[in-house]
């Protein structure tokens, strides 16, 4: 389910799907005034009853939520297909999961900034749903590689550490929170088709702390006690409360591109 299709501002396309999209409208796009957005996510198990692309599917819901934040402001947005393959170094032992090197998907995100900039986009935003530390640590790594190549401006709002994360729920802030009410709220919010609820509602809570769990040594889901692979309170997860998650993450995303310098400013000359 889509929440935000392409929209016009003042005549012209100014939220763009990629995928979707014929490369003559991405070349009529204002470099100047244009955030590519990538969604990050990955493809690992989210307890019995969510689906493996769960960390996507927040992703492109942050993503399309801070997009539409941009066009109001005046900038148009470029958005990217997600990245769907990553390290999941803690769920690597549950079927379904596909864990990738660190040094393979920061290489790729260092190429997929390298491409865009060779085609005039100035500005890349991240959208990231997905914690794990191999992961975070690739993501970090290809950061200061686009920044000392001198490609575009990176806008990354890593809610894993302040000021962001604060303004998230309170499980998300206990650190108990794959595949529980967090989660499954905004799963639910976005695809509730993909959520068995009759599972979900029958999960007992598993109030266990990934982020002290990885403080603490643990090396994956099962180490740490998760034996299905969820963490948190799923049974109390409410499509109301999804929605809500939502709305924040798009705040968290708009607030931290319009941090890049000189992008108000362009902003405000769109709308002028």
């Amino acid at each position: 389910m889509r929440v935000f299709e392409a929209r016009r501002y003042r005549g012209r396309m100014t939220f763009v799907r990629l995928a979707d999209t014929a490369w003559e409208r991405v070349r009529d796009l204002d470099r100047a005034a244009t955030v590519a957005i990538l969604p990050t996510g990955a493809t690992e198990a989210h307890g019995p009853h969510l689906p493996m692309d769960t960390d996507v599917t927040i992703a492109e819901a942050m993503a399309e939520s801070g997009g539409r934040r941009l066009v109001e402001r005046g900038l148009s947005v470029l958005l990217l297909p997600a990245l769907a393959y990553t390290p999941a170094e803690f769920a690597a032992e549950f079927p379904g999961t596909v864990s990738i090197r660190r040094e393979t998907a920061s290489a790729l995100v260092r190429d997929i900034a390298a491409s865009l900039d060779a085609d005039g986009f100035r500005t890349l935003a991240i959208a990231n749903a997905h914690f794990d530390p191999g992961h975070l640590a690739a993501l970090y790594s290809a950061i200061d590689g686009i920044r000392e190549s001198g490609g575009p401006a990176v806008a990354f709002p890593d809610v894993t550490r302040r000021p962001w994360g604060s303004r998230l729920t309170e499980e998300f802030r206990s650190g108990a929170c794959h595949a529980g009410r967090y989660e499954g709220s905004i799963v639910l919010a976005r695809t509730p088709e993909k959520v068995d609820e009759d599972i979900m509602k029958t999960l007992p809570p598993h109030p266990v702390s990934l982020s002290r769990a990885i403080a603490d040594g643990k090396a994956g889901f099962r180490e740490a006690g998760g034996d299905r692979a969820y963490f948190g309170a799923p049974a109390e997860a409410t499509s109301a409360e999804g929605a809500a998650t939502i709305d924040v993450l798009g705040r968290i995303l708009e607030e931290a591109v319009l941090e890049i310098p000189g992008l108000n400013e362009v902003s405000d000359e769109s709308r002028g």
